[in-house]
């Protein structure tokens, strides 16, 4: 939840700032001249970051949902119709091991 928040804010931030570039741009200037006076990260940049931090914790909140489900007994066809996918991706889903994000797999939680 807190990798959603923080991808929350940053989209805000991103927004805001594409808001002024949209009003600079109004008031005349150039995209080569909005975009090559911008700060890094620029607006691009943040909505990339966003969209690969966003489908890292999809990835891992669908996998431990997945666990979770199976857990409970719950049949992998079942699961896989839930999430609307193949039941082999599911078990694929379940073979996986957590990764942190540096990539290193994680020692499983006891």
């Amino acid at each position: 939840m807190r990798e959603i928040d923080r991808c929350a804010g940053e989209l805000e931030d991103a927004r805001t700032r594409a808001e002024q570039l949209l009003a600079q741009r109004r008031s005349g200037q150039t995209w080569l001249d909005i975009v090559s006076g911008e700060s890094r990260p620029l607006v691009v940049e943040r909505i990339s970051t966003v969209l690969s931090a966003l489908a890292g914790a999809g990835s891992s909140w669908r996998r431990a949902q997945a666990r979770a489900l199976q857990a409970e007994q719950v049949s992998i066809n079942r699961i896989a119709a839930m999430f609307g996918v193949t039941r082999q991706r599911i078990s694929a889903l379940l073979r996986d091991q957590p990764r942190s994000p540096d990539g290193a797999i994680e020692a499983p939680s006891a």
